[in-house]
């Protein structure tokens, strides 16, 4: 096999330009695979069968889960353009901001790509059309529907439906709303360069920027923000440094930070708290609004690894890092 990895993934899927992002600013070798019907087959013993997926050109193995990846490939290529800052403290909490775009943000990609009938008919066409190349105007319409009713069907489960909204789109307001200011001066959340973070954030927002109702938002309340995210579609010309670790950082990435302690923290502890006493939901309260929806077991791995991920921090790094945590309303989640 060449020494070129292969990213099966589908443009729909935040966490496959996510990875495909990364792998471009990193310059590592790869070929992009459409997951379309005629990629089926190859990958139909994957489980669970969840893009992107990662093939090594080694032995042809496949991989999945795009954060574990993106660490693996730390590991596999170290000191090659690492989208993981050199200090510590830095770098967790990069993580930290990376798990609330993956985990939370996503909620809000949901919420506008299924709510309203506009989005629902141009999402589910585009999804429908790229995993069925080549296919005819009425395939393409039958799939649609049934990935649309699927889609719909699934939003009170994921927290996404009517009554979750006034928190999912006050959270969108203060994500964009942070981007933006930053972004008159700055370029990215830890530096010059782009972090983890930054590359979770792209994953969830590019694919905002481009269903109808939320790109209609961001180009006009945050032209920058939509701007940013197709500058990191592909950063492979991108050099820069990383914030000094005793350096204050951004506001947007401290804003980002007191949202993620305000809601996605209680969010994953009221999931972990429900999953450990077999309840099949759970709400908590956040921001004035109450959200409400099924357990998920994922994201309590999501949970269990932030705290040993903070749990190995030492020294210095760690001292910066839970005064920052302290400030902005994460650290008893952390330490719980």
């Amino acid at each position: 096999m060449a020494q070129r990895y292969r990213l099966i993934g589908a443009n729909g899927s935040p966490y496959s330009v996510k990875l495909r992002a990364i792998m471009r600013y990193r310059r590592l070798p790869f070929d992009w695979v459409i997951r379309t019907r005629a990629v089926l087959p190859e990958i139909a013993h994957i489980k669970p069968l969840l893009v992107p997926i990662l093939q090594y050109p080694e032995d042809g193995s496949y991989h999945l889960d795009s954060t574990p990846l993106a660490y693996a490939l730390e590991e596999r290529h170290p000191g090659t353009r690492s989208i993981m800052p050199d200090d510590s403290g830095h770098a967790f909490l990069s993580h930290l901001l990376e798990d609330m775009a993956d985990e939370w943000a996503t909620k809000i990609m949901f919420f506008y790509r299924w709510d309203r009938p506009v989005d629902q008919d141009y999402c589910s066409r585009w999804l429908a059309g790229e995993s069925q190349v080549p296919a005819g105007d009425a395939e393409i319409e039958a799939l649609a529907k049934q990935f649309r009713d699927r889609q719909v069907g699934r939003m009170a489960l994921v927290g996404c439906d009517a009554k979750n909204a006034p928190l999912i789109t006050e959270s969108f307001r203060r994500i964009l709303d942070l981007l933006e200011a930053y972004l008159r001066s700055g370029r990215y959340l830890f530096g010059s360069r782009p972090a983890l973070a930054d590359f979770g954030w792209f994953g969830q927002l590019s694919q905002l920027a481009t269903d109808p109702t939320p790109m209609g938002i961001m180009r006009n309340t945050a032209p920058r923000t939509y701007q940013w995210v197709w500058r990191l579609d592909d950063a492979s010309g991108v050099d820069g440094d990383w914030l000094a670790p005793t350096a204050s950082l951004p506001e947007a990435t401290l804003g980002l930070l007191r949202l993620c302690g305000e809601i996605h923290l209680p969010f994953l502890k009221a999931n972990a708290a429900a999953v450990a006493a077999g309840r099949e939901g759970f709400s908590f309260q956040a921001c004035g609004h109450t959200h409400a929806q099924g357990v998920f077991r994922y994201q309590v791995k999501c949970l269990d690894w932030l705290r040993q991920e903070f749990d190995a921090l030492t020294g210095p790094a760690r001292k910066r890092t839970e005064a920052i945590l302290a400030e902005t309303g994460c650290l008893p989640a952390l330490l719980s």
